[in-house]
C-alpha cells in the first residue's frame, strides 16, 4: 500500500512540475463571440506568434504567459472588417475641407474660406456636400464660389464621391465649356444652356486630371490618418475599394517596415495600366496585404441621380441615370477577369445596373467554381434578378446607406420599386451570406453605426418609428457575421481571420459592452476600447 501511495505522489509531482507552454498573451474573464461554425462562445484564449493557439470557455492552466490580460468581464469580437471602404480617400479627405454634415450652400462657402484663410492653397479641394440635406434640395450652381475664389481653382466633390461643385477657375483649366461632351454621366447645365459648375461622374475625370496630385509625404500622412481613425473604431482589415498600383505599393512598403498595421484587401482600380501588371502578376499576398481583385463602376449614385434605372426617376422625367462603364465593355472585362485569378467587384446601384453586371456575371462564371464576385453595394434589384445571387455571387452592402437614403430614396424610385432597394435580408437568404461595409467617406467610418443600421434600420433619433422596411433588417448575429467571418470569406481569408479560432489570426477588439445583448438604441454609442492585429496591441 505504502509503495502505491508513493508511485502515486511521484505521478502528481511529475505532472504538476510538467513545464507549461509559454505563451506571447493570455485574455481571460472575457465574454467572448468566436463567431466559429457554431457561434459559440468562450472565456480564455491563448496567442502565440500572432495567432490563437487555444480558445476556452475554461481556464488555460496549461500556458504561462508574457502578458496576461484580465478583460473583467468585458466583450471580445473577432477583429472587425470594413467589406467596402475607401480607405486611402478617407484618409486623403483628412487634408482638405471637410464638408460632411453641412446643411446649406452658404455653410459650405463659409468652411471653404476659413480653411482656405488657415490652409492656403493654389487648388481648393473639399469633399461630403449633400444637397439633399439642404432646406432646398437641388444642385448648387457656381456662381456664389466664382465671386469668392475668382482666381483660385476650387473642387468640391459631393459626400457619395459621384460629383463635383467647381467654380470656373476649374472648369477653364480642365477645358471644359458648353460644347463638352463626355459619356457616361452628366456635365450638367442651367435653364439657360449654361454650366452649373456641377459635374456628375465621368466628367469629373476631367477636373481629376489637372488636380495637383498629393505629394508622397502626404501620401504617407494620410495612409496613417485612415489607419488611426480605422483602429479607433475596431476595424483590423479594411477593403479598399479602387487602389492603383504605385497606392498598393506604398502601402505594403510601409506595412513591411511596420509603419501601418492595419490589413488592406486592395481592389485594383479598373485602368489598362493596374490590369496589364496585376492579372498576369496573379494575386499579391502578404502578412497584411492581399491583392486579388478588380474594383469595376457600374453606374454612379442614387443620390445624385447617376444610378441607371430602369425606368425614369420618380422625381426627373425622362431621367434614367446612366452607366459609367458601358455594358459591352463590362461584359468583356468579366470574361478578360474571369480566365485570371482575379475577383471582380462591381459598383451597382441601379436595377438596370444590377442586371448588367448580374448577366455579366453569369455569363463569364459559366462552368467555373468558387469564385466568389462581389456586386458592391446591389442597392436596388428587381424581383426577378434576386434569383441570381443563388449562384455564388456575394451581395457586399452598406447599412448605412439605407437609414442615409431613407428619407428621399422613395422619392427618387416610387413606392414599388423602392421595395426591392437596400433588401439586405432577401439578399442574404439568396446568397448565403452578406458582406457588411460603411463606403466610408461617403459615410461615418464607425462600424457600429453600421451594425445599428442593419438590426434597427432607423436613424439616431430613432426614426422612422419601427424602422425602415423591417422586412430586410439583420438579426445580430447575422450583422456579426457579415462584419466579421462572411466578410473575411469574401476576401478568400476565411482560414486566417473573421473568428477566434485556432490557428487563425489574432485580430479581436474589446468593447465597451455586449453588442450582443444591450439595449438596440445603445449600439452606436459602443467603443471600441482596445483592439489587436496579429496579437499586437494597436489602441
Amino acid at each position: 500500500m505504502k509503495k502505491y501511495t508513493l508511485l502515486v505522489l511521484v505521478g502528481f509531482l511529475l505532472f504538476s512540475c510538467t513545464p507549461k507552454e509559454e505563451v506571447d498573451l493570455l485574455v481571460y474573464n472575457a465574454k467572448i463571440y468566436t463567431v466559429d461554425e457554431n457561434f459559440s462562445k468562450a472565456t480564455t484564449f491563448a496567442v502565440k506568434d500572432g495567432e490563437f493557439i487555444a480558445v476556452s470557455e475554461n481556464s488555460l492552466e496549461d500556458y504561462s504567459a508574457k502578458e496576461i490580460l484580465d478583460a473583467n468581464g468585458k466583450t471580445i469580437v473577432p477583429g472587425l472588417i470594413d467589406a467596402h471602404c475607401h480607405f486611402y480617400g478617407l484618409g486623403l479627405t483628412q487634408q482638405i475641407v471637410n464638408l460632411r454634415g453641412t446643411t446649406s450652400y452658404d455653410e459650405i462657402l463659409q468652411k471653404v474660406a476659413e480653411f482656405q484663410k488657415e490652409k492656403p492653397s493654389n487648388f481648393i479641394q473639399g469633399r461630403g456636400w449633400d444637397q439633399n440635406d439642404w432646406e432646398v434640395k437641388e444642385f448648387p450652381t457656381k456662381d456664389k464660389l466664382d465671386a469668392l475664389f475668382p482666381n483660385i481653382p476650387v473642387a468640391l466633390e459631393r459626400v457619395d464621391g459621384h460629383a463635383y461643385l467647381v467654380n470656373q477657375k476649374a472648369l477653364d483649366l480642365a477645358g471644359i465649356t458648353n460644347d463638352t461632351k463626355v459619356v457616361g454621366g452628366e456635365i450638367v447645365k442651367a435653364a439657360d444652356g449654361n454650366l452649373t459648375g456641377v459635374l456628375v461622374d465621368n466628367p469629373m475625370g476631367l477636373i481629376d486630371a489637372v488636380i495637383p496630385k498629393p505629394s508622397k509625404a502626404t501620401q504617407i500622412q494620410a495612409l496613417k490618418d485612415a489607419e488611426t481613425l480605422c483602429f479607433d473604431y475596431g476595424l483590423t482589415t479594411v477593403n479598399d475599394a479602387g487602389l492603383n498600383k504605385a497606392t498598393i505599393e506604398l502601402i505594403d512598403s510601409l506595412q513591411q517596415t511596420g509603419e501601418l498595421d492595419i490589413r488592406v484587401y486592395a481592389m485594383i482600380s479598373n485602368t489598362q495600366e493596374n490590369l496589364e501588371y496585376y492579372l498576369p502578376k496573379g494575386i499579391v499576398k502578404t502578412e497584411k496585404l492581399n491583392v486579388r481583385s478588380v474594383k469595376v463602376y457600374g453606374d454612379g449614385a442614387l443620390g445624385s441621380r447617376g444610378a441607371a434605372l430602369r425606368a425614369p426617376y420618380s422625381d426627373k422625367e425622362g431621367h434614367f441615370g446612366a452607366m459609367v462603364t458601358p455594358v459591352g465593355d463590362i461584359e468583356a472585362l468579366a470574361k478578360r477577369i474571369a480566365v485570371s485569378e482575379y475577383q471582380m467587384n462591381t459598383h451597382a446601384i441601379g436595377d438596370s445596373a444590377n442586371i448588367v453586371v448580374l448577366r455579366a456575371y453569369k455569363n463569364a462564371l459559366e462552368g467555373k467554381e468558387d469564385r466568389r464576385w462581389k456586386v458592391e453595394h446591389a442597392q436596388v434589384i428587381s424581383e426577378q434578378d434576386f434569383d441570381y445571387f443563388e449562384n455564388g455571387i456575394i451581395p457586399s452592402v452598406q447599412p448605412t446607406h439605407a437609414t442615409s437614403d431613407m428619407y428621399w430614396a422613395e422619392d427618387r424610385l416610387g413606392e414599388e420599386r423602392v421595395k426591392g432597394a437596400y433588401a439586405f435580408k432577401k439578399l442574404l437568404d439568396k446568397a448565403g451570406m452578406v458582406a457588411l461595409g460603411t463606403d466610408f467617406p461617403v459615410e461615418k467610418v464607425s462600424p457600429f453605426l453600421t451594425f445599428y443600421a442593419a438590426v434597427a434600420r432607423q436613424d439616431l433619433q430613432s426614426y422612422p418609428e419601427g424602422g425602415f422596411q423591417m422586412k430586410d433588417a439583420l438579426s445580430r448575429e447575422e450583422t456579426l457575421k457579415g462584419m466579421t467571418i462572411w466578410a473575411a470569406y469574401s476576401n478568400f481569408e476565411e482560414d486566417e481571420k473573421g473568428s477566434i479560432e485556432v490557428g487563425k489570426k489574432a485580430d479581436f477588439v474589446i468593447l465597451s459592452d455586449d453588442i450582443m445583448e444591450v439595449p438596440v438604441t445603445t449600439i452606436p454609442k459602443l467603443k471600441a476600447e482596445q483592439v489587436f492585429v496579429g496579437g499586437k496591441k494597436v489602441k
